[in-house]
């Protein structure tokens, strides 16, 4: 008995000294960090916690709320993950409003969205534009249609009318990654612009615009730099807006492309599909029409009565994977916009994220930890504390979807952990196992600092390195 209370006390003892020395290590290197140049004006909010306790081990103002950029998405898919179901999957009806006589439709077919965001998406077999395309035509040939007396209505009413989540900036909304959530979203909203500079001082000309914008006019104010210089080129527009444009100084005689948000993806698949329906000589009397337009013209959307086919998107676990891999913002606003049509039947920003951190508050989370504006961590106005971040990925341990949360973190520096990064902010959040078999949950938000991010990363690195 008297070696085994000392074979007790021996391992209790030298647990106790290792945390003390992790705790010291960590200590030291925040503090490094903090006295260099470049965290002069910033702020630090760090948080590490033992994985199988969840017990504290160091924390640098751990409850400090802070602009959380992507790291924020961890709050996003696991809710989805729980809300919505690792299986769960969007959905698109094909219908018509009318009656079929002899193989024509008199009335409108309807393709109505419930907000997929991987409809024509290049990601998963089975789901790109021709993919879809080729399954539509096979559901009309299914149905005896072969013509149509009427219009054709892409219905994307079934989610807020507003894709976009307030907190947004205009710089980011016309680029890919500021693409905003649509009931009916197409090829994730993106458009790619080629271009090539001219001489030095001249105009630069656009060479392809894949797909052709519906409903805008693209307008070109890039001007060529000297060759061998920076791409500065912008890409600006809106939802619904007629016009978008490029700017910006792009270097001489190089060919470029830059990728952009379509300002109207449900007229997009609309004029896609028109075009697909012409070339199988199937033929429409009628116009391409969307939910959105006839709203902003006070009119009634038709609603279907016959459903035809619904298509399913890829499953959750699937798309969460890119979501987090990928940092697809796109996503992050389709999820949240589903928990609130699924909670509140109600698909807007606001009510998808106030279901979001209503559901965080049930798990411990004050809404004082955890500001949200939107489901991706885009907007600048969001604030999240690093005691947050750890606290969420303690809770998604427990569960049983876990491993396929685990496996869609990115890795950096060897390390499993979801990256943030906007404007003067870097985050990381997710798990480490140390070297003598430990597994650590950890979350550093850093906000305001000076400089590049990439002289940062290393600085960061060696706090985070301390784990290993």
């Amino acid at each position: 008995m008297r070696l085994l209370y000392v074979s007790l006390l021996t391992l209790i003892t030298s647990v106790s000294l290792t945390a003390q020395t992790l705790k010291s290590r960590l200590g030291a290197q925040t503090q490094r960090l903090l006295e260099d140049v470049q965290m002069k004006n910033a702020s630090l909010s760090l948080y590490v916690a033992d994985a199988a306790s969840g017990d504290l081990v160091y924390e640098y103002s751990g409850h400090r709320g802070l602009s959380p950029a992507s790291s924020q998405k961890i709050f996003t898919a696991i809710a989805a993950f729980d809300q919505l179901g690792k299986d769960f999957r969007f959905k698109t009806v094909l219908g018509y409003k009318g009656q079929i006589e002899s193989g024509v439709l008199k009335g409108t077919l309807i393709v109505k969205g419930y907000g997929d965001p991987t409809l024509g998406s290049w990601r998963y077999p089975g789901y790109k534009p021709e993919d879809f395309k080729n399954k539509l035509l096979a559901s009309l040939k299914n149905a005896g249609i072969r013509a149509v007396d009427g219009d054709l209505l892409i219905d994307e009413t079934a989610f807020g009318f507003n894709p976009t989540p307030g907190g947004w900036p205009w710089n980011d909304m016309g680029n890919y990654y500021g693409a905003g959530d649509w009931g009916v979203n197409w090829m994730e909203n993106q458009v790619n612009i080629s271009y090539r500079g001219g001489s030095p001082g001249g105009s630069v000309k656009i060479t392809k615009v894949d797909p052709e914008l519906a409903g805008a006019t693209l307008l070109n104010k890039m001007t060529t730099g000297p060759a061998g210089s920076s791409d500065l080129s912008r890409i600006f527009t809106a939802p619904y807006s007629p016009v978008a444009w490029i700017d910006g100084r792009v270097p001489a005689g190089t060919n470029r492309m830059a990728t952009g948000s379509m300002p109207n993806p449900p007229l997009q698949l609309g004029q896609d599909i028109q075009r697909l329906l012409k070339d199988n000589q199937i033929y429409i009397t009628g116009t391409v029409k969307t939910g959105g337009a006839l709203e902003i013209k006070g009119e009634d959307v038709p609603r279907m009565s016959k459903e035809i086919e619904t298509y399913g998107s890829p499953v959750l676990s699937s798309i969460v994977f890119h979501f987090l891999r990928k940092s697809v913002n796109l996503y992050g606003e389709a999820f949240a916009k589903a928990i609130g049509y699924q909670n509140k039947n109600s698909g807007t920003t606001e009510d998808g994220v106030a279901e979001i951190r209503k559901f965080w508050q049930g798990q411990g989370i004050a809404q004082s930890e955890l500001e949200m504006m939107d489901g991706s961590g885009l907007s600048p106005q969001n604030y999240v504390s690093a005691y947050a971040e750890v606290k969420a990925l303690l809770y998604a341990r427990s569960q049983s979807w876990y491993n396929d949360f685990y496996e869609a973190l990115p890795t950096y520096n060897n390390t499993r952990m979801k990256s943030g990064t906007i404007h003067a902010c870097k985050a990381y959040a997710g798990y480490q196992k140390s070297a003598d078999g430990h597994t650590y949950v950890f979350s550093i938000i850093i906000n305001n600092y000076y400089g590049s991010q990439y002289s940062l990363l290393p600085k960061m690195y060696r706090v985070l390195n301390v784990l290993k």
